[in-house]
């Protein structure tokens, strides 16, 4: 789980807050039609998709290394 935590950390300072610069008219438009929420629901799952992907594969390596011991 400690390995989890690093690499989302890690994750989080890699990403540069110039990244998220957009165009402010786009995200007006996306949101007077409420299309953002679609926008924000599918990054959303996409996200917690990874997260639990991580600790999934990061509990099967543990049993692996225990067994491995």
């Amino acid at each position: 789980m400690k390995k989890v935590i690093k690499i989302l950390l890690g994750l989080l300072l890699i990403i540069n807050p110039t990244l998220f610069a957009q165009d402010a008219q786009m995200a007006d438009t996306m949101r007077s039609e409420g299309k953002i929420y679609v926008v924000v629901a599918i990054i959303l799952v996409i996200f917690f998709g990874l997260i639990a992907y991580l600790i999934y594969t990061d509990r099967k390596i543990s049993k692996l290394e225990e067994r491995l011991k």
